[in-house]
């Protein structure tokens, strides 16, 4: 265990310190600033026109019409936030030779992968803590539902941890950061879009296993308020798997 901690804090602090950290927790910032600004005008519209409506006005909450959108427009953030962090993760080792190191230590390969991981998760979870302001101001305007909120946040920390371990294999299988960025890109891209093929397909087996892969079908759950173990479960098998196959590509490696 104090491997993986003395790698994950190696990880987050290149993060702190490393231009790419910086430039992508301000571009996280700047969209999600967008996005929480064009919901709260969409929304003081919806209002105004509510005005001469009854009916629409009792349609009309914090939870639908901003939480609920501001967390489905973080998945696309996300798709291409996550590629980009771990990209340099193995790639970067490999490319200034600092993985012999690491591998020629007393250190397992499976705690080289956590400690990468966790460290970038560290850097996730900032993320994470930057959007906290925005919600206080939703709470001191309105009466969002704390439920909701904390599922949403339990769902953007285990879709980040997926992209991430994503990103990490793809990062251990070229020394290239720009292909690892791509190969990610394009793996959490097929899996984001499965819920759009699943969705124009009939009934049946195949459209039922394909929306069940689909990273949106158990994210959406999430945006609702709705913990359920089976999301929970996928969003970890999912990790786990990709936290598995880049152990054993690191370790052949080792025996290159």
């Amino acid at each position: 265990m104090r491997n993986i901690l003395a790698i994950g804090k190696r990880e987050f602090s290149a993060y702190m310190t490393a231009p790419i950290g910086w430039i992508i927790l301000c571009a996280f910032v700047v969209l999600f600033s967008f996005f929480f600004v064009a919901s709260l005008m969409f929304y003081d519209q919806a209002s105004a026109e509510a005005v001469f409506n009854p009916y629409q006005a009792d349609q009309l909450n914090l939870n639908d019409m901003i939480v609920v959108p501001l967390f489905g427009n973080m998945q696309i953030i996300l798709l291409l936030a996550a590629p980009a962090l771990a990209m340099r993760l193995i790639a970067e080792d490999r490319r200034t030779r600092a993985i012999d190191l690491l591998l020629t230590s007393p250190v397992r390969s499976s705690e080289i992968v956590l400690g990468k991981f966790l460290g970038a998760i560290g850097f996730a979870t900032v993320l994470a803590s930057s959007t906290l302001l925005y919600f206080g101001i939703l709470a001191l305007l309105g009466e969002p539902d704390p439920g909701m909120m904390l599922s949403n946040y339990v769902g953007f920390i285990l879709l980040f941890g997926t992209l991430l371990a994503t990103g990490l294999f793809a990062s251990s299988i070229t020394e290239n950061q720009v292909v690892a960025l791509m190969v990610a890109f394009a793996i959490g891209l097929l899996f984001y879009i499965l819920g759009w093929i699943g969705g124009s397909m009939d009934e049946g087996t195949l459209k039922t296993t394909i929306e069940y892969l689909s990273m949106v079908s158990h994210f959406e759950e999430l945006q609702k308020g709705v913990l359920r173990l089976q999301d929970i479960v996928y969003f970890l098998t999912f990790i786990g798997f990709f936290l598995f196959a880049t152990t054993q590509r690191v370790e052949a490696l080792r025996w290159r």
